[in-house]
């Protein structure tokens, strides 16, 4: 009977190796995903603006292409025309928006100290149904909360808006600046045109889904707020514009945002008239507004240009929203949008998409037509497919 083999010295040397080379990989990864987080969070300020920046940029990016390829008569609108245009139209509508915000948030403010008295009676009021016992306990604790502070520190961040805005317009701008020379520093950096037109497509898809993300969103959140407008305007209440500008702004965050919408607008109708059935009666239509446009129409407009994954979404908010708070939570689905398509485009990552992915079905990868002899790569055209990318 022969005896079992022994593993030899090498084997088992090579086999230590490999799980301290493993071991340390795992070591490494955490650090720098520590390091990221850091610089994150650190430099949030410059790297929100400069999120915001590219979304902006990408937005009008594919409009200015069309617009220059026009041709009224012998007269065409020159690249750089259009992209001036472009970066004034935005200057010009995040300073209105800023200024609105501010404005809102000033007269919101303002006026907030003489409902301070009312909004803590309608909270406990909320709690009578449980007792003298517990509406009393509740109204002492609201009343112990510091609103002065709070207020204060809802001024400082609404300084900040303006700051932010500035610094948005310059990125903007120089985006524009630089979007001529995006394919040869593509084609240089790459060092290989199939290469180079791949990575190409990539960002074109991520720019199309988020796009078209960001335009049925917004159009979506605009109809919410005007009529959330229009809602207390008919009952005659205070504040109709806050709350419908408030309304439009957080439906920009998937799940949560519609929900505390209208919560929000529930309590501001209740604090200025404190009977139930009219609070109720606001609450349930301004809630049959968010469900029928954010769950019916929505989804009819959206189509299957996103599918990503429920609970995806919830943990990308959680994230973003504990990073870079509020503006992380808005551009919460752009970045799961990126990450997924990014992933689904490499081997070794695929697992991420498929996690990531509403159906587990992420992008499939489409092959590029293989580059012409001596053919330049476009600098404002998109490269061209082998076949059709899936059905969106």
């Amino acid at each position: 009977m022969s005896e079992p083999t022994r593993p030899s010295a090498n084997s088992v040397a090579r086999l230590s190796f490999n799980e301290k080379f493993r071991l340390q990989t795992w070591l490494m990864g955490i650090i720098a995903f520590a390091v990221v987080l850091f610089l994150l969070v650190q430099a949030k300020f410059i790297l929100i603006a400069l999120a915001i920046a590219i979304i902006l940029f990408s937005l009008t990016s594919d409009a200015i292409n069309s617009i220059s390829r026009l041709q009224i008569g012998h007269f065409r609108i020159a690249n750089w025309l259009a992209s001036i245009v472009a970066v004034a139209l935005i200057a010009s509508g995040l300073l209105t928006l800023a200024g609105l915000v501010i404005a809102q948030i000033n007269t919101v403010l303002s006026t907030t100290l003489s409902y301070t008295e009312d909004a803590q009676r309608a909270i406990a009021q909320m709690f009578a149904w449980m007792g003298e016992d517990v509406e009393a306990s509740v109204l002492e604790t609201v009343r112990s909360i510091q609103i002065t502070g709070y207020l204060r520190s809802a001024a400082g961040q609404a300084g900040t808006i303006l700051s932010q805005v500035v610094l948005i317009i310059l990125f903007v701008g120089f985006l524009f600046a630089e979007r001529v020379w995006f394919g040869t520093k593509l084609e240089n950096l790459m060092a290989d045109k199939t290469q180079a037109k791949r990575v190409s497509a990539i960002i074109g898809s991520i720019i199309r889904r988020v796009n078209h993300y960001l335009l049925v969103k917004a159009l979506i959140s605009t109809v919410t707020g005007v009529a959330i407008f229009l809602l207390l305007r008919v009952f005659n209440l205070e504040f109709a514009v806050a709350m419908g500008l408030l309304t439009f702004v957080l439906n920009f965050i998937p799940s949560v945002g519609s929900i505390i919408a209208t919560l929000v607008v529930t309590l501001v109708a209740y604090i200025q008239v404190p009977e139930p059935q009219t609070a109720v009666l606001i609450f349930v239509l301004a809630g049959m507004t968010q469900f029928l446009l954010g769950n019916v129409i929505d989804p009819m407009l959206m189509g299957k240009t996103l599918r990503l994954s429920s609970f995806g979404i919830i943990i990308s908010l959680a994230f973003w929203g504990a990073v870079w708070g509020v503006p992380g939570m808005f551009l919460a689905v752009p970045f799961m949008v990126a990450v997924m398509i990014v992933c689904s485009h490499i081997p070794a990552a695929r697992p991420v998409a498929v996690l990531l992915s509403r159906e587990g079905l992420p992008e499939e990868e489409f092959p590029l037509l293989p580059p012409e002899d001596d053919e330049p790569m476009a600098q404002d055209t998109p490269p061209r497919y082998s076949h059709a990318i899936s059905a969106e």
